[in-house]
């Protein structure tokens, strides 16, 4: 047994812990959960705990449906809201099947194999997420419009504005689990909520908007209100989106980074960002993987419709931040279009890769922008994605195939609906 596995077990013996839970993602990013008793996890650090993977949205036929979920003791965490005795721990954990090989229907597996891949070309990726959602005073009943908890703005902070107090128990929470946050506010849209993560290694951050996600939901039950990652449930006000800043370092040394160079980029950063907008079309029923994705990312509000770049233009695809030019470790850049109800694992692996392959082909970053669209919807993202050989190799065959099954279902029945817009507009008049 490791020494982070004796660690784990001797917390929960100090700590009175009677239930640890193992999280997992299914493909679309939903949160999944089996809950053990600690004398149990001796065995599950070992050989993992057996499940039905053909119950999981995209892992696996009836035929084939024995898997694994084995922990991962460097994510174990104890639950800070679990504060009556006796208390619950978690752990993420990789999935395996019955002969000990990685599924690939495992997200988190799939975004290590980019990371191995970066590795493997000497670069540690980092990410920091910027994670918008709204607060609702009530989850809405079926065909009821939400309504938010305030009506403040970007920044603003006043009596009024119920955002501070939530925001505080989130962030409370976060950090008692070893999740760092760097700030927060109110933002653009009423009820709308931004908080910010502290950069870490890309599969750490992933495993930590999982979380974050599941804190949200469950301060706001807390306090009484409904939170959700909905892209953009408000027509006339500004969608939820991820901003993510990336940045690839060689040891100790930021890879993006040339004193020398224009804005301080490097030929690596500047190939890193080719890549991304080579393949942007591509990624994008990846990282706006739902109907609504594409109100947000043509709705305004800031939200990237064009496959861009540019120093400080927050109406960009890839930003790069000027805060502090010159400063070596400050140097990064922020792709701008995922929304915060993707799956982290995949968006984060598609996005790495096609910077990557930048990297890898030396791709050259044009000073001008030609300015063409991303898809304008679901449909459109389907049918790029379909023909990338870059997002099959990334996903592997199994979830790249699921990905676009479930996507071209979700499509059909959105297409079927009458929507409300259809109603108000042609009832009165046809």
């Amino acid at each position: 047994m490791s020494k982070q596995q004796e660690f784990v077990i001797r917390t929960l013996e100090e700590r009175n812990i009677r239930f640890v839970r193992l999280w997992f993602t299914d493909v679309l990013g939903f949160l999944k959960s089996v809950a053990i008793a600690p004398a149990e996890l001796e065995n599950a650090f070992a050989e993992g705990i057996g499940f039905d993977g053909s119950a999981i949205e995209g892992f696996a036929r009836v035929t084939e449906s024995d898997m694994l979920a084995k922990p991962d003791p460097a994510t174990f965490s104890i639950l800070p809201w679990r504060t009556e005795a006796p208390g619950a721990a978690r752990m993420f954990c990789d999935i395996t099947m019955p002969d000990g090989s990685p599924s690939p229907a495992d997200p988190r597996n799939v975004l290590r194999r980019t990371l191995n891949k970066a590795a493997q070309m000497g670069y540690t990726c980092y990410t920091h997420p910027e994670i918008e959602f709204f607060l609702f005073k009530a989850r809405p009943e079926k065909g009821e419009a939400p309504v938010p908890v305030d009506q403040g703005g970007y920044f603003d902070h006043t009596p009024a504005v119920v955002g501070h107090d939530f925001r505080r128990q989130a962030i409370t929470l976060l950090e008692a689990m070893g999740i760092s946050v760097e700030f927060s506010h109110h933002e653009g849209g009423p009820g709308q909520q931004e908080i910010d993560l502290r950069d870490a290694d890309a599969l750490s951050t992933a495993d930590n908007i999982m979380t974050f996600r599941h804190v949200i939901k469950e301060v706001a039950l807390d306090q009484g209100f409904y939170a959700s990652f909905m892209p953009k449930p408000f027509t006339d006000h500004p969608g939820s989106g991820m901003h993510t800043h990336v940045s690839l370092f060689k040891g100790e040394e930021n890879a993006f980074y040339d004193s020398k160079a224009e804005f301080n980029l490097s030929k690596t950063g500047r190939s890193f960002i080719a890549g991304i907008l080579t393949h942007a079309a591509e990624i994008t029923a990846v990282t706006n993987q739902w109907v609504n994705s594409y109100k947000r990312l043509h709705g305004g509000g800031e939200a990237p419709a064009l496959v861009n770049w540019g120093p400080s233009d927050r109406g960009a695809l890839v930003r790069l931040p000027m805060y502090k030019p010159g400063k070596e470790n400050s140097t990064r850049i922020e792709f701008r279009s995922p929304d915060s109800a993707c799956n982290p694992y995949l968006a984060y692996a598609v996005m790495i890769a096609a910077g990557l392959k930048g990297i890898e082909k030396n791709y050259e970053l044009s000073a001008s922008n030609d300015l063409h669209s991303l898809p304008t919807n679901l449909n459109e993202a389907i049918s790029a994605m379909e023909k990338s050989e870059l997002v099959r190799e990334t996903l592997g065959e199994h979830v790249f195939e699921y990905v676009l099954r479930n996507k071209r279902a979700e499509w059909q029945d959105y297409r079927r609906q009458v929507s409300a817009y259809e109603l108000d507009r042609y009832i009165p008049v046809l």
